[in-house]
């Protein structure tokens, strides 16, 4: 991605500061084409949808609030790109994103996790994004004071007080001594000299956390309870010797803690997840039982979808770190829909996803391109991984079409599994090499069509074999 493309334009509105990237959406799709095959009215849509909060951030106060994002539900197999599309997407803007399973809710009463877990995820994860933002602007002041900790850790105390038996001279004299002593020692810190000296340090032992409550769906009396104790429970310290360099470390990390203004951090953390979160809920259609199943479906998928659609709809959710409203959270949901259709989903839980977009199997062709074309490809990232065994391994175009053929050839005669199959096919390709790697002989690997068919021949040609190995 290009630097005009990673710009972040910050916008202030009432003491409120987001980020959000500034780009069109020919731009946004643009930059997912480096990293996804294909997929072009998926792509299209959540461009459309990032710029459009973009958009909706300029509005005034009183247009704003009319206005709510356009929530999206994305219907194709597994391993065609729905939740890769998501997280770049997420991750070019900037945003606090997570990723849920649907399945893994239950109605409330019910024994499993509760919907509005989601948003206390989506919370921690816009408190870490903020977090972050914060150590990197008070980063400069608190490695300064790091290096006065550690000129205190090694240098002796201050020349002592006046006394009737210490004259004055003698008191500016040993003031001086230090003064210089500290200067030597500041040049030897900054040079890297010291690096391998220990130093006594007094580390503050963290509680470890203890389970209150078993039964799931608790988490968050949970979280309040282990916050209780945190604060009336003594703090603890222990002194440990650690190398110069080590102890920076724990220093910086300790003073970046201390410049920052953990309400404040809270606060900005909070409207950012409200403005700008976006919660990807995968296998949805795990959660409405097909017009066949009828009576026999899980008794809490019903439960689960009116339990999510206030939280789209958008609701107060109570987080250790505030309240939280979900009105303006974009929701992107995907499933498979093999066995039901998006229309077994409860009406209103459909009407709050007016974007459908579909998403296709991927062809033969797609897979040689995915094999070759995105930033970081499969068969790049097997090169890096050899290259540090010190084999280097190249791809011909012919191996690439072989490899891409097998996958096709499996994907069509077993489970379809999308491009997750690259994977699976190139571990088994490299198996042997990756085995025996570092090895002299083995410094140069050519992946052709020869090798590829005799490494994995027999296997693609055994159907009952591949279902297991790939």
């Amino acid at each position: 991605m290009s630097e005009t493309q990673e710009e972040i334009a910050v916008v202030e509105n009432k003491g409120e500061v987001a980020t959000t990237l500034n780009m069109t959406p020919k731009q946004i799709v643009a930059a997912l084409d480096e990293h996804i095959v294909g997929q072009g009215d998926a792509k299209r849509s959540v461009a459309i949808a990032l710029r459009n909060r973009y958009r909706w951030r300029q509005l005034p106060d009183e247009v704003r609030r009319e206005i709510t994002p356009k929530n999206i539900i994305m219907i194709g197999p597994t391993g065609v790109g729905k939740t890769e599309i998501t997280r770049r997407l997420a991750k070019m803007a900037g945003a606090p994103f997570v990723k849920v399973e649907a399945s893994k809710y239950t109605e409330v009463g019910y024994y499993g996790r509760d919907v509005e877990s989601m948003v206390r995820d989506l919370v921690e994860a816009s408190v870490a994004l903020v977090s972050k933002k914060k150590k990197e602007e008070v980063l400069e002041k608190a490695v300064q004071q790091v290096e006065d900790r550690l000129l205190e850790l090694l240098l002796p105390s201050n020349p002592q007080g006046w006394s009737p038996d210490v004259n004055a001279d003698e008191i500016e004299s040993d003031q001086s001594k230090r003064d210089r002593s500290l200067e030597k020692f500041r040049k030897m810190l900054r040079d890297g000299t010291l690096e391998t000296r220990e130093v006594e340090l007094e580390i503050e032992q963290r509680n470890s956390p203890v389970q209150i409550f078993s039964a799931m769906g608790m988490e968050q009396m949970d979280a309040e309870v282990q916050n209780m104790f945190d604060k009336i429970s003594p703090k603890k310290t222990q002194s440990r010797k650690v190398t110069i360099e080590d102890a920076r470390k724990i220093l910086l990390e300790q003073e970046s803690e201390s410049l920052m203004d953990q309400d404040a951090i809270n606060e900005e953390a909070i409207k950012l997840a409200e403005n700008t979160g976006m919660i990807f809920i995968d296998e949805i259609d795990k959660i409405c039982g097909s017009s066949e199943s009828g009576k026999n479906a899980d008794v809490s998928r019903q439960g689960v979808q009116r339990d999510l659609l206030p939280i789209v709809e958008g609701t107060n959710v109570q987080t250790k770190f505030g309240t939280v409203n979900t009105e303006y959270m974009l929701f992107i949901a995907a499933g498979a829909f093999h066995q039901s259709r998006p229309s077994d989903l409860m009406p209103e839980l459909q009407g709050r996803f007016p974007i459908r977009v579909e998403l296709q199997d991927l062809t033969r062709d797609d897979f040689v391109r995915i094999l070759t074309e995105p930033t970081n490809s499969l068969t790049q990232q097997y090169h890096d991984l050899l290259a540090i065994d010190g084999v280097n391994v190249t791809y011909t175009a012919d191996g690439i079409d072989a490899m891409a053929d097998i996958a096709s050839q499996v994907n069509q005669s077993t489970q379809n599994i999308g491009a997750r199959r690259l994977h699976t096919i190139l571990e088994r390709l490299l198996d042997s090499v990756s085995f025996q790697a570092p090895d002299d002989s083995l410094s140069d690997v050519i992946v052709d069509a020869e090798y590829v068919r005799d490494q994995l021949h027999e296997i693609a040609q055994d159907e009952d074999l591949s279902k297991f190995i790939l």
